[in-house]
């Protein structure tokens, strides 16, 4: 992923995160849940499928999505990138974000095979680390009863 934070906590008394977002197939979360997190999502380029909880959503280029916070989801792209504008309300969600990542070289979402995404990475440190925000991972048998539709 390639992400701008372009407001944050500590510009708006912690009222939202506003994040500009590259993303190519492959570098999508796991699904999860947010104790405290809701979301808005405004795709500029691409096709995204989204699984709310028994649910499935897509979204294409000029449309939104609203997650709101406590419900189980994830997301796909079916476009091999995706552009967008996220909204998380309250903020502060988006420093696991900066935690975790590290400078981009340019502006061009990276396509080594040597960048480590979701897919790759040991996630017990992520999932430590997303814990500390109030966000939890789904396990497969939770994926499968609550949102049956996501492909495993």
């Amino acid at each position: 992923m390639l992400h701008s934070q372009m407001a944050g906590a500590e510009d708006n008394d912690g009222a939202f995160d506003f994040v500009v977002a590259k993303l190519r197939r492959g570098t999508e979360p796991p699904p999860h849940v947010h104790s405290r997190e809701h979301e808005f999502m405004y795709l500029l380029s691409g096709e995204i499928r989204f699984y709310v909880e028994a649910e499935v959503f897509t979204v294409k280029s000029g449309e939104c999505i609203f997650i709101p916070g406590g419900k189980r989801h994830g997301f796909l792209l079916t476009s091999e990138e995706a552009q967008n504008i996220l909204l998380v309300t309250p903020g502060g969600f988006y420093d696991a974000f900066k935690t975790m990542s590290g400078p981009a070289a340019r502006m061009v979402i990276p396509t080594d095979a040597d960048v480590e995404t979701y897919s790759t990475a040991d996630l017990a440190e992520t999932i430590k680390l997303f814990g500390q925000y109030g966000t939890r991972f789904l396990t497969p048998d939770e994926i499968r009863r609550e949102m049956p539709e996501f492909p495993l």
